[in-house]
This record gives C-alpha cells, sequence and structure tokens, in this order.
C-alpha cells in the first residue's frame, strides 16, 4: 500500500514537473535582442537629437522624458509578459470599448497641436497622452478575440470580416475626425492582414479593399492638407521651401551621411533644418550620423523582429495566440516599415512613429508593452514545435 502511495505520489511529481516546464519555456532570445537593439539605438538618437534645443541645459528635457518614459515601458512589458493568454481573450472586448471612449473623448476634449486634435489631457494631473497608441493596440486585440474559432467552431469569411469591422470601424472613424489618415491607414491594414492569417480569402477582401482605396482618394481630395502632402511627396523640390521641405531634408540627411555617418552628434539636419526630426524623421538624422551602416542596422533589427514573431506565431498554442502574436509583431514592425519608406520618399509622409526610436511617452511604454505580451506568448510555446501557420478554410467566402 505504502509503495503504491510512493509511485502515485512520483508520478504526479513527475507530472507536475513536465507542466511546470512545459508552461515556463524560454522567452525568444531573437525578439529580446532585436528589440534592446532597437531600444539601445533609441536612447542613443533620443539624446544627440533633442541635444540642440536644449542649449543652456546639461541634459536635455525631452531626453529625460524619453528616458522615463522607457523605464515604465520596461516595467509594463515585464508585466504584461505574465499575463496569461485566458486573461487577454477575456479583457479583449473592454479594453476595446474602454479605448472608443478615449477616442471619443479625444474628439470632444482633446487638445489640438499642430493642427490635429489627438492628444487628451488627465484632469488635474496635466498629464497628456496620444489614445491613438492603445487603441491600436486594443483593437488588434479585440479583433483576434472575435474572429479566433473557438471550441473547433469555424466562422464563415463574411462574418469574420464583419465582425472585424464592427470592431475596426469605429477607431478608425474617430481618428479620420482627429484628423490622423495615418493611424487609420494602418489600423486597416493590420485588420486585413489578421483576416488573411485567421484563413479569409483575399477574395472576400476585394470588395471593402475598394471601398477603403475610395474613402482614402476622397479624403485625400476634400482635405487640403492631406492634398499637400501627396504634392509633396510627388515632386518635393518643387516646393521644397513647403510642402516638399521635410522630403528635401531628409534627403540632404541621407546623403551627407554616406556610409558610416559624421558621427554621433555631429549631424546638421536636427539643428532647425528638418523639423520634429526626433520624432517622425528619425531615421534620417540616423542615416546622417551614423551612415548606411546605422539604417541598416536599424532595418535590420526590426527585419529580425519580424522573423522572431513571425516564429513566435507558428508555434503558438491556439488560434487565438497565433493571432495575437502576429498582430503585435506587426504593430511594432510594419509602422517601421511605412516610417522608412515615408523618409525615403517612397511614400507620402503619414506622420507615424518608428517604434522605440522616435520620441513619444505613449508610444514607447505601448510598444514595450506589445514586446512583452509577444514575449508572453513566447514564454508559453513549445520551443520543440514549429507547425506552420495553417489558416482556417471554410471552403469559400459563404
Amino acid at each position: 500500500m505504502n509503495r503504491h502511495n510512493s509511485n502515485a505520489s512520483t508520478s504526479r511529481i513527475g507530472t507536475a514537473q513536465r507542466e511546470f516546464s512545459g508552461s515556463n519555456a524560454s522567452i525568444d532570445s531573437g525578439l529580446l535582442l532585436s528589440a534592446l537593439v532597437l531600444m539601445g539605438m533609441g536612447v542613443v538618437m533620443s539624446y544627440s537629437t533633442t541635444a540642440p534645443l536644449s542649449i543652456n541645459q546639461a541634459i536635455p528635457p525631452l531626453f529625460i522624458n524619453h528616458m522615463s518614459a522607457l523605464a515604465v515601458g520596461l516595467v509594463a512589458a515585464t508585466a504584461a509578459a505574465f499575463v496569461p493568454l485566458e486573461v487577454w481573450h477575456r479583457i479583449a472586448l473592454p479594453v476595446w470599448f474602454l479605448g472608443i471612449l478615449l477616442l471619443f473623448a479625444t474628439f470632444l476634449f482633446g487638445v489640438e497641436v499642430n493642427g490635429a486634435q489627438r492628444w487628451l489631457t488627465i484632469p488635474g494631473l496635466g498629464f497628456r497622452f496620444q489614445p491613438v497608441e492603445p487603441v491600436k493596440f486594443a483593437t488588434v486585440l479585440a479583433v483576434a478575440a472575435v474572429i479566433a474559432p473557438q471550441d473547433g467552431r469555424t466562422a464563415l469569411s463574411r462574418g469574420r470580416v464583419v465582425m472585424a469591422g464592427a470592431v475596426a470601424l469605429p477607431a478608425i472613424l474617430f481618428l479620420l475626425l482627429q484628423p490622423d489618415l495615418g493611424n487609420a491607414v494602418l489600423l486597416a491594414m493590420l485588420v486585413a492582414l489578421l483576416l488573411i492569417v485567421a484563413g479569409t480569402p483575399v477574395r472576400t477582401l476585394v470588395i471593402p479593399g475598394l471601398v477603403s482605396l475610395a474613402g482614402i482618394v476622397a479624403y485625400i481630395f476634400f482635405n487640403p492638407y492631406a492634398m499637400r502632402r501627396v504634392t509633396g511627396f510627388r515632386d518635393p523640390w518643387e516646393d521644397a521651401l513647403g510642402s516638399g521641405f521635410q522630403l528635401v531634408q531628409s534627403f540632404v540627411a541621407f546623403s551627407q551621411g554616406g556610409l558610416s555617418g559624421v558621427g554621433i552628434g555631429n549631424g546638421k539636419q536636427k539643428l532647425f533644418y528638418l523639423p520634429e526630426a526626433h520624432t517622425d524623421f528619425i531615421l534620417s538624422l540616423v542615416a546622417e550620423e551614423l551612415g548606411l551602416i546605422g539604417a541598416l542596422l536599424v532595418l535590420g533589427a526590426f527585419a529580425a523582429l519580424l522573423i522572431s514573431g513571425t516564429r513566435i506565431a507558428r508555434r503558438a498554442s491556439s488560434r487565438f495566440a497565433l493571432l495575437l502574436a502576429f498582430g503585435t509583431t506587426s504593430l511594432l514592425t510594419v509602422p517601421a516599415i511605412l516610417n522608412a519608406a515615408v523618409v525615403m520618399g517612397l511614400m507620402p509622409t503619414k506622420g507615424l512613429t518608428l517604434p522605440f526610436l522616435s520620441y513619444g511617452g505613449t508610444s514607447l511604454v505601448l510598444c514595450c508593452t506589445i514586446l512583452g505580451a509577444l514575449l508572453g506568448i513566447s514564454r508559453n510555446n513549445n520551443p520543440k514545435v514549429a507547425r506552420p501557420v495553417r489558416m482556417v478554410r471554410d471552403g469559400g467566402s459563404r
């Protein structure tokens, strides 16, 4: 009897040990390393680009703000890495609803900066932030939750499109009212990518895509500010001191940098030639001060992040985990691709920041939080399992 109890106890201990080791798999080192490289580059370039704005101060206030946001972001990343997938799924819709309320409050009471009403101030604290950053994560989280099949059941393609559209459309409309066309288009792109990964045939998205494209064209046509950005992109040299000024100065920064750059701190374009160089066009300053080598280091780190995030998604333990891993990876890499395309003159200026590098407390904290969520998914994956991403097929777009 004692021997039987001893064997049973040993068996239970062995099972518990296997469950424990399986549920605490190591995080993806490639993802963590690429993110740390980007954070480090962000610290260096934040100091270099904000120092000229604070000539009489040893430590630039904007740099202090960046480091404070990074510290908060690292705490948030650590916390997010330990949030179970079940909790993410349970809070997805409540968090999304809170995000929509924040966008509505921004529409009513937001602070206008540079012609756009995108900032919200917390009464009594004087703290100001951009709700669009948490809203992007909340929307991706909610879309992943509503289109992930539950209990083995698969939603029809059109049903998934309708559910995803119902989640994304309110946020997109509020962003267009700010106006913030760049983030509205980004959000639509992310939702479309999630639908494709979930198994929605591309032909099902053709009509919504054409409608969205027509809406973008109409928005640009009736919005003089957006139209100036398009004309400045089409021929920046025609109005080099007006609508094409930022892009022309970005070209100058790239040309000055050459292969190895002019050296950290020695860039000239940040000296009030390139407006807001520490935000949307920080990659141009990287190219000027660190040259092609520095720019490729940044882009290579984002490429490594994309590969690591895709690998985590491929090893996901559930369909929701797959969609969330792919969505969070896209949230960190798609804006980087678009930002790089803008500063190189491959697409019109959109006002999108470069994750981890651009100045902006809200953006940096949310990027770290998103990174933490992705690291958390990697912790729960089996590193020995590398199954392909199998899209859910439902026999068409019924």
